[in-house]
């Protein structure tokens, strides 16, 4: 064999040699490391949620139904004014649009010939917050909302204020997802209205959610 011949062979081995190393090198280079610093859950969560809020509710009119059963009451309470509590039950469709099930209960007290009363009213109420503020790491945490919401009113004692009526009403809120992530906070003013009492009213009630 001719030293030609000898040398063109040992070309050939260390060419095939050179171009199969680097894929060799690389199916065998081991899987990145997972960067123990990133993120493993959401920062801030979404999903169903309960919620409490509790605050001040006040009815600008109370009529007197019942006059007959109620006579020192005849012209009425004028404004009546108390504490409100409720929970509410609900999911969040999108970031910005939730829908819930409410219940709250209200202990009102208006002049001194009309007395006091509770109300318990249940119902749906609709949210979407139309606008997000971004915190320093990029997640959206403080929102600002409209909501709406409507539901079925019982009075006690029957017949001074109402026997049954419908509550309506919305306004607007505040709500700041805090660091907790499953937590968040946050207080609305609303008007309200009760139609067949002809009743006008308002409420402020700091809320606190938690997402699961």
């Amino acid at each position: 064999m001719s030293r030609f011949a000898i040398r063109r062979g040992l070309v050939l081995v260390l060419a095939a040699l050179a171009t199969g190393g680097p894929a060799r090198a690389q199916d065998a280079a081991p899987p990145p490391v997972e960067d123990p610093r990133a993120p493993k859950y959401k920062d801030v969560e979404r999903g169903f949620f309960v919620g409490f809020e509790a605050g001040w509710l006040s009815l600008l009119e109370t009529p007197n139904q019942d006059p007959v059963k109620f006579p020192f009451a005849t012209e009425g309470g004028g404004t009546a004014g108390g504490a409100v509590v409720g929970v509410h039950l609900g999911y969040d469709v999108t970031g910005r649009f939730a829908v819930a099930l409410f219940a709250e209960g209200a202990s009102l007290k208006a002049s001194a010939s009309y007395g006091a009363f509770d109300l318990l009213v249940a119902g749906l109420d609709l949210r979407y917050a139309f606008y997000g503020q971004r915190d320093r790491n990029g997640y959206e945490r403080f929102f600002v909302y409209a909501h709406g919401r409507g539901g079925y009113l019982v009075s006690h004692p029957t017949g001074l204020f109402a026997d049954t009526d419908v509550l309506v009403g919305g306004g607007l809120g505040v709500e700041y997802y805090t660091q907790l992530r499953h937590f968040s906070v946050g207080l609305q003013v609303d008007g309200l209205y009760v139609l067949s009492a002809q009743a006008p009213g308002y409420a402020v009630t700091p809320v606190v959610r938690y997402t699961f």
